[in-house]
Order: C-alpha cells, then sequence, then structure tokens
C-alpha cells in the first residue's frame, strides 16, 4: 500500500543544474520542518546540463525525491502540469529553483491550504514585501500586473511570482481550462481560479533577482499578447 504523502512540491527545471545542487537539500531541509510526509518533484524539462542525471542520483538515496523528465522541451506551464497530475500529496506547490522567495515562508504557503483556502501565492507587489532587483525589472513587473487587474479583473497585485500552492484536487479541476503552456501559466491559473470562485491567499514574502537575470523586450510583449489572448477567451471565445 502507498504511503499518503501531505505535500508533494514541485521544482521546474531547464538547464539549472547549478541552482538544483542548492535547492534541493535546503528544499528537503525546510520540507522536514513542515511535515513528515511530503514528496519533491522535480519537473526536468529536456535539460542537457545533466540536471537529470544528478536528480536520479538524489533519487537513488532519498526516496521523497523523484524526477519527472521529459526528453525534449515543453514550457513551464506544461511541465507543471504534467507534475500535478503525478502528484501524490493532497497539498501540492512549486517554487522556482533559484529560490528568490526566501524558503522560510514555505510553511505560510502550504498553511494557507491547511487552513482551507484552494490556493496560496507569494506576492512582491503588498506593501510589506521585501524586494531587491533591477529598477527595469521593477517597471516592467508593476507595469504587467497592472495590466492584468485592469484588463482581466484580477485582485491579486503579484500573479508571476513562483511561489505557488494548491489543494491538489482544486488545481486538478482547474487545469482541463488553462491554455498557456509556459511563463503566462502561473497568471491564467489564478485569473481562472477567481473567475470560479477559489479562495486565494495572497502574501508578502521576501523576494531576491537571482544573478544574470534580465528583462526581455520579447517576453514582455508576449506576456501582453497572453493577457490580450485570455480576455478574449474568456470574454468572446466563452471556451
Amino acid at each position: 500500500m502507498t504511503t499518503p504523502v501531505e505535500v508533494t512540491a514541485v521544482i521546474p527545471v531547464f538547464n539549472d543544474r547549478a541552482a538544483l545542487e542548492a535547492a534541493l537539500p535546503r528544499s528537503l531541509e525546510v520540507l522536514t520542518s513542515i511535515t513528515p510526509s511530503f514528496e519533491i518533484i522535480v519537473a526536468e524539462d529536456g535539460s542537457t546540463d545533466g540536471s537529470a542525471g544528478y536528480v536520479r542520483d538524489q533519487e537513488s538515496k532519498d526516496p521523497r525525491v523523484r524526477l519527472l523528465h521529459s526528453d525534449e522541451r515543453q514550457g513551464r506551464g506544461r511541465a507543471l502540469t504534467r507534475a500535478f497530475r503525478e502528484a501524490r500529496g493532497s497539498i501540492v506547490c512549486y517554487y522556482d529553483v533559484d529560490l528568490a522567495t526566501d524558503m522560510s515562508h514555505l510553511g505560510e504557503l502550504i498553511g494557507a491550504i491547511r487552513d482551507g483556502y484552494d490556493m496560496s501565492t507569494g506576492s512582491r507587489m503588498m506593501p510589506s514585501s521585501d524586494v531587491r532587483r533591477t529598477g527595469e525589472r521593477e517597471v516592467a513587473s508593476r507595469g504587467y500586473n497592472l495590466l492584468v487587474r485592469l484588463i482581466l479583473g484580477s485582485r491579486i497585485h503579484d500573479h508571476q511570482c513562483g511561489f505557488k500552492g494548491f489543494r491538489r484536487d482544486r488545481i486538478l479541476a482547474l487545469l482541463p481550462s488553462v491554455k498557456a503552456t509556459h511563463w503566462f501559466w502561473d497568471t491564467e491559473v489564478l485569473v481562472r481560479g477567481q473567475r470560479d470562485g477559489y479562495r486565494i491567499r495572497e502574501f508578502p514574502v521576501r523576494w531576491r533577482a537571482s544573478r544574470g537575470t534580465t528583462v526581455k523586450t520579447r517576453d514582455v510583449t508576449g506576456m501582453g499578447g497572453a493577457i490580450l489572448r485570455l480576455w478574449w477567451q474568456l470574454h468572446v471565445a466563452k471556451d
């Protein structure tokens, strides 16, 4: 008989071996302090830097670690969707492999779902959030989130923080309607969840931009187009 699992933590990875070598032991440490019943799924998305081999080695040493490998790049959204469907935990969460959001917040992320919320999300945009990043990234992020609020009617302040938790049954019910396959997945899940009446807890976090991260114009314009496509799907196509 399979032992019940309370929490599944998913770490999406694409050519991030160096960051993963720090994130995996830190994840084991923090999750152990939160629950005795957890698993970590590394959603490795077609990496070519040895990430899969590293996780396989860790998997052989610790049964709480699981590799979910893809031979070809699926995109962040597809990788997360696949991992949540494979998860054994009644609570599922994910966070970025660079641990930009301080892991001290993981207990609060999971605790919100334990308290009855359907979704929980860290926020870099609330008054008490502690954030360090370049001015360019700050302006781009605030502009993006303002557009999501204005065009899509969201009440969330920060849609793209890579630090989110869910009741597994509730996110699985929502996923068939989610069309985004890459970065916009995070936003679409929150917007559709609000429209379906999901209870969502947003809370401030300590967040530090990882070194070498830059804002690309094509990413900003692409996300703007995704906002308009979702508006069309919700208000015109009526999928």
